[in-house]
């Protein structure tokens, strides 16, 4: 095994605060510009960022994990669907700073993201996936999501075709 994924630091996960919203906004914009985790190209402005920020915000559902001094990830949760028929399930979203995978830093922000949809009576959380990210998949299998299914060159992005991996986990 990488001897990076058998480090751990310590990493205190709580609620996000306005204040969080440049370091969220970098790590965001990092994810779009470098990896196929967020299916845009467009970098968020300061402005964006602040008020999708102040969206999650508004419904305690937007996490941020310090470790080592600083905003090392954040997650989100939100409807998976804007119809009232769906109003009981909601998709997560996980991000870690470049640099700072395999610390455990995932894992302490999804089990946040979890505890808090439970409390908040969600029926369902669902993971969108890109499904060459074995790493977010792993990390999703270990919280008990499982595979509902695969969704072929729905999406693209850096000038090829991108499958979407769809998981599932009761929380009720």
């Amino acid at each position: 095994m990488n001897p990076l994924y058998e480090r751990r630091v310590a990493v205190t996960v709580r609620p996000a605060r306005a204040e969080d919203g440049e370091a969220v906004r970098e790590i965001r914009n990092h994810a779009i510009e470098h990896s196929t985790a967020l299916w845009t190209r467009t970098p968020q402005s300061p402005a964006e960022g602040a008020t999708w920020l102040a969206a999650h915000l508004e419904h305690g559902s937007a996490f941020v994990a310090e470790a080592e001094g600083g905003v090392a990830g954040f997650a989100v949760y939100g409807p998976w669907r804007h119809l009232d028929g769906y109003r009981h399930t909601v998709e997560d979203s996980v991000y870690v700073r470049e640099g700072r995978y395999g610390l455990g830093i995932g894992s302490a922000l999804l089990a946040a993201l979890v505890d808090s949809a439970r409390g908040a009576g969600h029926h369902v959380m669902i993971a969108g996936i890109e499904a060459g990210n074995t790493a977010s998949i792993r990390l999703h299998e270990r919280f008990g999501f499982r595979h509902a299914g695969t969704v072929p060159e729905v999406g693209t992005k850096f000038g090829r075709w991108l499958d979407l991996t769809i998981m599932q986990l009761p929380l009720g």
